[in-house]
């Protein structure tokens, strides 16, 4: 359980703090396990709780002044925090302080407000003012909301809080809301130059930036619009063209389903979305436009933030400036952001044209704050028990990662297969579909490792029955060995959604272990004819354990070798409103569906995880997931960006939600490549030519960035993604997307190494620029490039017919070499590169020692192949190449092989250290070890001969370089 147990204290420790010397006798302070309890004297909270896990972790927990709330939960998020290293307390000036080796923490006596220092005494973190406790309930019962500021007014890079697809690295000065969503990740935890993270341990909906919530532009704004002379937007909706309504709106709300019982009767029309893009008796398809404009009404001077919310097309102008073009598919809409300086008193003409096709739309806006509020690190929860968040130091951003794992759990190692390329589509029909693509792989030589059964295996009326439909897969056993004889894996999509006619759904109903809330709204899913649903509750561990069973025994025996948690925020239903998805999701078993609503799938993922290990103990778990949260990687999971579009914007956002969701402590993460969800003029079945060129070249520009993403996936709706489907024969485009699987495949023992160490030595595959040059500026705030390890420099390119782009290449004195060209270009300085469409921008850190092996068919057909050590000279370098058999638990227990490599880049050697770790089984004797020095101009982007070859035995080698 946590230590927020307010109320316990541990015998006789109330009077153990006098017996310090140096720490007054003071009835206000007590000692509890780990640290201290404070009673202050004034201020919003009665109590306040320091506790310390580890060398640098400090828990902080207050109580609200005179609320009766709901007895303190264990936590979710960190269940097993590590136990305390030595620490003193001290009392001065007012203060109690608690030092550990890597921070210390002072509490206020007089307030109870905290602030932290890091190793060498500098302040790093502090509570701004008090905290704010605002009564509130849940399911009937008394909570609170919670907000509590830090730092006001600070210049810091501040990084994590999940995925998000703003296309934001830096969210200093910026607003987010943490509230699970299809494409959107909440976790409350944030990282800091300043080298702490801060977990904010609550699982409601939490906004980080502005407390308050955005607000529809209009009547219910701060901000007022008007339209000649009248209050509100004019709004003038047209079909084919032509104006059939003129009218003011008091604001643009078509946000949720249930609003769309605003839309006037004579706007109504047969759209694409509402047919399916056919003519229905007699009836044409007719065209919705609706523009809608007005002038906004600041009331105070500064930068105006807005949110369109929006599906469809849509354009929004600010003075006559395009400020918003984007495209969202209609069932899944999501938030575009942007912000608009302006001065009181001054208005600005606002314009919005959208072709609706059925979709929805919002406008929201949030006030100006001032500057030192807006520069903060400010977390506010909507329920609450008290305040609660732990304080993680570390000597850089690594380091803090390392002790949020600490705190939050381990990132279990995946399967080296997993960081093979994955092929999946939505949807393979039949067994044979599925097979067959693993055949064509296999007879093209192109690499793979893994294909995927995406959802609707199973007959339409019996979701959740996980049956599979046997006209369709007569012998699901047979197509999971099939793909195993190829040397393939197979991932099967799961989902914790049931139709309530399955005898799977019944076994759970009978124990009270589903939601009803979705089967009282009425809602019915989007197949067929509609069928009622809802999903299980994991909260309950006999709710994971019966969900798991009915999987194992329907699925799991089978033999598949991963699963696929789609759906996991839970999305019940699509574009509802908040409180009704929090009335469809609960209550749950630990407590209000409000209170816990971010966290539903950390708890789905545990039944996967602990149900795996129980039934097959020493073949490692692997889940994707589409949702994740604060402690998720400790479940053998990685997670996925959700059904983004197939946009450039979206490409470009997955760059900084990728590296954003490293920094939230999950290190695998992948995307679909090309987007899911497909614009109609690319998935017609005749394509205008200009429209084929545009999707093939965001394909390939996505399979390019895809090739350097943790998990390496393509997947998406119609047309077709595989390989030698979307790339015709002969094409260039087909040449670079093979060139790109083998290079992934070359570079294999490179790449598991980073997987490995995410375990081994709590690192990262993805990185942000900022956590190797946090103290330049551009490499803070980059939003379009990152480093894949510490060898590479990924600059992918999002701008259709781009054949350049500039790159900021960070660390000033470091050297870049171009991996095609062997260009070097100087640290510290931007650049323009060249681009072909063929050719992603990549590039390598001098004093890089880059392990690569041959192109294989899959991860592990030539275990003791020749490696190749590439040296890019010009500095010192090191790199630890890790090996094991890839699927077994036995790297728990050290069996493994590390091979430890310097280079001396005076006089160019490359030395191999003695073996490390136990061995594996398989594991070669001997390996063929080739080393090539990249100097200026010299590249490895073909395989070439060696520059010197050893056979390593295990025991310490010396490589020279020719010449040297």
């Amino acid at each position: 359980m946590k230590t927020r147990h307010f109320a316990v204290l541990l015998a006789g420790t109330a009077i153990a703090l006098a017996a310090n010397p140096s720490f007054a006798a003071d009835a206000r302070v007590s000692r509890i396990e780990g640290g201290v309890s404070v009673v202050p004297s004034s201020g919003p909270s009665d109590r306040v709780d320091v506790t310390l896990h580890g060398e640098g972790i400090f828990h902080v927990v207050a109580h609200p002044r005179g609320a009766e709330v709901p007895a303190p939960n264990a936590s979710l998020m960190a269940p097993s925090p590590p136990a305390p290293a030595s620490y003193t307390v001290s009392e001065t000036n007012g203060h109690v302080t608690v030092k550990a080796p890597l921070a210390t923490v002072y509490v206020d006596l007089a307030t109870g407000q905290v602030r932290f220092l890091d190793a060498a005494g500098k302040p790093v973190l502090t509570e701004s003012g008090a905290t704010v406790f605002q009564a509130t309930t849940a399911d009937g019962k008394p909570y609170v909301t919670v907000s509590q500021q830090f730092n006001r007014g600070t210049s810091e890079g501040l990084y994590g809080l999940g995925q998000h697809q703003q296309a934001v690295m830096d969210y200093n000065g910026k607003d987010v809301e943490l509230a699970q969503h299809n494409m959107d990740i909440g976790v409350p935890f944030v990282v800091s130059t300043a080298n702490y993270g801060l977990l904010w341990d609550n699982e409601s909906i939490t906004r980080f930036g502005n407390p308050a919530p955005y607000t529809l532009v209009g009547e219910q704004s701060a901000l007022k619009v008007s339209s000649d002379g009248k209050p509100g937007f004019t709004a003038q909706y047209f079909l084919d063209g032509k104006e059939v309504l003129k009218r003011q709106e008091a604001s643009i709300d078509y946000q949720y389903i249930e609003d769309q019982a605003k839309w006037p009767e004579a706007a109504k029309a047969r759209t694409v979305a509402a047919t399916g893009g056919q003519n229905t008796a007699g009836n044409a398809v007719q065209k919705q436009t609706v523009v809608w404009t007005g002038e906004l009404q600041p009331d105070a001077s500064g930068v105006h933030k807005f949110q369109l919310y929006g599906s469809s097309y849509y354009k929004v102008y600010a003075d006559g400036k395009l400020v918003l073009d984007r495209w969202r598919q209609n069932w899944n809409p999501w938030y575009a952001d942007f912000d608009l300086p302006m001065t009181s008193g001054k208005p600005v003409a606002l314009r919005i044209e959208w072709e609706p096709n059925a979709g929805y739309m919002a406008l929201l806006h949030s006030k100006p704050l001032p500057e030192a509020d807006r520069h903060s690190v400010w977390f506010t929860s909507e329920v609450a028990r008290g305040k609660d968040y732990w304080f993680v130091g570390g000597k850089d951003m690594d380091g803090v990662l390392a002790g949020y794992r600490q705190l939050t759990g381990k990132s279990e190692m995946m399967p080296k297969w997993v960081y093979g390329f994955w092929q999946s589509r939505q949807r393979y029909e039949t067994a044979d579909q599925l097979t067959g693509v693993v055949d064509r792989y296999r007879e093209l030589g192109y690499p793979l490792d893994n294909i995927v059964l995406d959802w609707r295996y199973w007959t339409d009326d019996s979701w959740g029955s996980h049956k599979f439909d046997a006209s369709r897969f007569p012998d699901p056993k047979a197509m999971v060995d099939a793909v195993h004889a190829d040397n393939a894996n197979i991932m099967i999509s799961v989902w914790p959604k049931f139709y309530p006619t399955t005898d799977t759904y019944k076994e759970l109903d009978a124990k009270g272990l589903v939601y009803k809330g979705n089967l009282r709204q009425g809602n019915k899913d989007w197949v067929g004819p509609g069928y009622a649903n809802t999903f299980y509750d994991p909260y309950s561990p006999e709710g994971r354990r019966i969900f798991w069973r009915q999987v194992e025994e329907r699925i799991g025996v089978l033999g598949f070798d991963a699963w696929w948690a789609d759906a996991s925020e839970p999305d019940m239903h699509s574009n509802t409103s908040i409180p009704k998805r929090i009335d469809a999701m609960g209550p749950t078993a630990i407590g209000p569906a409000a209170e816990f609503f971010n966290s539903y799938p950390l708890m789905n993922a545990r039944a996967f995880f602990d149900g795996w290990r129980a039934f097959k103990p020493d073949v490692r778990p692997f889940l994707l997931t589409r949702s994740g949260f604060g402690g998720l990687q400790r479940y053998g999971s990685a997670v996925w960006s959700g059904d983004v579009a197939t946009r450039w914007f979206d490409l470009h956002a997955q760059i900084s939600a990728g590296v954003n969701t490293a920094l939230s402590g999950l290190p695998n993460w992948t995307h679909d490549i090309g987007g899911f969800s497909v614009e109609d003029r690319f998935a017609s079945k005749t394509p205008k030519p200009e429209d084929l060129d545009e999707w093939r070249e965001l394909n390939l520009r996505w399979f390019q960035f895809g090739a350097f993403s943790p998990l390496f996936r393509s997947h998406g709706e119609y047309p077709l993604r595989e390989i030698y489907e979307i790339a015709p024969e002969g094409s260039p485009m087909r040449a670079s997307m093979v060139w790109y699987d083998k290079l992934r495949y070359r570079l294999m023992p490179y790449i598991y190494t980073l997987g490995a160490d995410t375990y081994l030595k709590d690192g990262s595959i993805m990185r942000g620029l900022v956590m190797d040059f946090p103290d330049e500026p551009k490499s803070r705030s980059a939003n379009d490039e990152f480093l894949f390890g510490k060898a590479f420099l990924v600059a992918p390119v999002a701008t259709y017919k781009a054949r350049e782009r500039s790159v900021w290449f960070p660390g000033k004195g470091v050297t870049w070499y171009d991996f095609h060209s062997g260009k070097t270009y100087a640290g510290g300085a931007s650049a323009t590169v060249a681009a072909p469409a063929e050719q992603m921008p990549l590039f390598v850190r001098a004093g890089s020692i880059v392990p690569m092996g041959p192109v294989t068919q899959y991860v592990d057909e030539k275990p003791d192949a020749p490696l190749t050590l590439v040296v890019y000279t010009g500095a010192d370098g090191a790199f630890s190449l890790y090996e094991d058999d890839g699927r077994s638990m036995q790297y728990k227990s050290g069996a493994w092989s590390r091979m430890q490599i310097s280079y001396d880049d005076r006089t160019g050697t490359v030395t191999l250290g003695a073996r490390e770790g136990k061995g594996y089984a398989g594991m070669p004797a001997s390996r063929t070890v080739r080393v090539r020095w990249i100097a200026a101009g010299g590249s490895v982007a073909q395989e070439g001969p060696a520059d010197a070859e050893v056979t390593w035995q295990g025991k310490p080698l010396r490589v020279k370089r020719p010449g040297k």
